[in-house]
This record gives structure tokens, sequence and C-alpha cells, in this order.
């Protein structure tokens, strides 16, 4: 980072930062998503003994299992790299989605311990050490429906101002998406609610929370 971009970023800051409204919601937005994120291995390691329901899908009938791993872990990570350095450099972006994914976090949750389902079929492991981190120490086969690689990848895109980001993160989510369908991690009807969860997230709080 230059020293002209690191100016200009502080100074974004300290104007965000002197607001008051901002800073209580930055400061509670954080709090929020570090214990919600303290509670998934609670509950995803409990979902992952519980008993479900298997779907039929024919999408993942016709299509043969790969292991994906590898691009999915780039194109993810790759990502949430670039919206990292967007979120430093605009604050609102930050603050959108720390509130975003709180309430995406929170539906997600709801949904599942609601939806008990169990892994298609095939199912191969999605090697991802990050992620995996907040899940505990058994690897999870049941946060099904919504996806929430899809979800998080699709509230990323909504969260990004520029149109050459916001392109790239929408090919990126897309094809995040497909992948997971070529892995079987998970049903097709996972996918698109991971759309939805996103997309709803994401408008809650841009006219609620996050609105200025």
């Amino acid at each position: 980072m230059s020293q002209s971009t690191f100016i200009e970023v502080k100074q974004e800051w300290q104007g965000a930062w002197s607001v008051p409204g901002f800073r209580s919601k930055m400061i509670i937005g954080v709090i929020l998503v570090l214990a919600t994120l303290s509670c998934f291995p609670i509950f995803f390691q409990w979902i992952e003994h519980r008993p479900g329901t298997p779907l039929a899908d024919p999408i993942l009938r016709w299509l043969p299992a790969r292991n994906v791993s590898v691009p999915l872990f780039i194109l993810i990570w790759s990502l949430s790299l670039l919206t990292l350095v967007r979120a430093i450099q605009t604050p609102r972006i930050l603050l959108v989605f720390l509130w975003s994914y709180f309430l995406l976090s929170l539906l997600r949750m709801l949904t599942i311990y609601l939806l008990p389902l169990e892994p298609p079929a095939n199912l191969i492991g999605l090697v991802d050490p990050l992620s995996n981190f907040f899940y505990g120490p058994k690897f999870i086969t049941k946060d099904l429906f919504p996806s929430g690689h899809t979800s998080t990848m699709f509230l990323l895109f909504l969260c990004l101002n520029g149109k050459k980001d916001r392109r790239i993160a929408l090919v990126v989510t897309f094809a995040v998406a497909f992948l997971l369908l070529v892995q079987h991690v998970h049903y097709t009807v996972d996918i698109l609610g991971g759309f939805l969860y996103g997309w709803f997230a994401w408008w809650v709080m841009v006219h609620s929370i996050a609105k200025e």
C-alpha cells in the first residue's frame, strides 16, 4: 500500500469512526459475529450426530461426483481476500458485511435446526482447513440448507461496490455454487437457498442497521 493510499484509508476510517452511530454499530457488529462464530462448533457438531432426511436430487444423479476442493478453496478465499481489502479501504463495506453475516448465520442455524437433512449420496469431503476450523474437530456433512459457502459468496458480491469487483465476485459465486454440486457437498435446493438467504440478509441490513 502506497503512502498516499494509506493516508486516504486512514482518513476514511477517521471520518467514519468520528460518527457515534457508525462506531457503536461497528463495535456491536464485531462482537456479535465473534460470538456467533464461537457457537458454530457446538451447533454444527450437534447437528452432525442428528438423523435427517435424504432428498432426491435429479441434478446430482446426473452429475458425477469429483473432488474439486483445491479450486473451491482458491476461489472462496481469493474472493474473501478481495472483499477484506475493499473493506479496509471502505468502512461501510465492513459494516454491512458484519451485520448481514450475523443475520445470515442466525437464519441458517434456525433453518438447519428446523430442517434436518442427510447429506447427498457420493458426497466428497470438502478440504478447506480455514472454513473447517470454525466447525469443530469432526468434519461436518449436514450443514446443508441453505449452503453456507454459496450464501456467503453471494453476500460478498452484494457488499462490494465497484463494477469490476462485483463482476469478479458474481463469476466466483456461480463457480463456487457449481463446484459444490460437482463435489456433491450440497443438494441443488441448498445452493438456490443460499442465493436467497444471502440476498435477504443483505437487504434487511442495508435497509435497517447499516442504513446511513
